[in-house]
């Protein structure tokens, strides 16, 4: 189906006594770890900028889904990615607000596979093209939490997962509409 024919179908199907609202929510997930991110900083002209840099792998992931309509979020820290990670941030993601029904443009990486498993009932999966992540605002939030990221050194992991959730916390819905609703 056409993206028209599959909203359409969709509105017509949706249970309008069970859902209060429906949203647009984009989803992605994104590595951060503690190998230094180096990057561009000023500084006074001839002097060479110093910054701590270590090259550790060790790493966590945030998966999150973000809507250009109302600038929500839900944003989970967890250590990987899979299909098993996926199944279960969804059935999170429909515990919160419960009454609205979303709709979820994903991108097509392979633990994305829903074959095998229900959907929660307040979920609607929609893929977008393959290859085209220019279509999925969530790169612009990793790009914008990444920016922020660089030049930043973390001891340890518990560090750098206490800077992210300082910086969900930090993402106002004014924010997030800004850098995802360009589309």
């Amino acid at each position: 189906l056409k993206l028209p024919q599959t909203l359409d179908k969709i509105r017509i199907s949706l249970n309008k006594d069970k859902y209060k609202s429906i949203n647009l929510y984009y989803q992605d997930e994104s590595r951060f770890g503690l190998k230094t991110l180096v990057g561009k900083c000023l500084s006074v002209k001839g002097v060479r900028p110093l910054v701590d840099y270590q090259h550790k792998f060790e790493n966590t992931y945030l998966w999150g889904s973000y809507s250009p309509i109302t600038g929500d979020q839900f944003v989970w820290e967890v250590n990987g990615v899979d299909g098993n990670i996926f199944k279960e941030y969804l059935e999170e993601f429909s515990k919160f607000k419960p009454e609205e029904y979303k709709i979820v443009i994903i991108d097509n990486a392979a633990f994305h596979s829903t074959k095998d498993w229900k959907i929660p009932e307040n979920i609607f999966l929609l893929n977008i093209p393959p290859y085209s992540p220019e279509l999925n605002p969530c790169e612009q939030i990793w790009q914008y939490k990444k920016k922020r990221f660089k030049n930043k050194f973390f001891e340890t992991i518990e560090n750098l997962k206490d800077w992210l959730h300082q910086s969900v916390n930090e993402m106002t819905p004014e924010i997030i509409k800004s850098i995802t609703s360009n589309h």
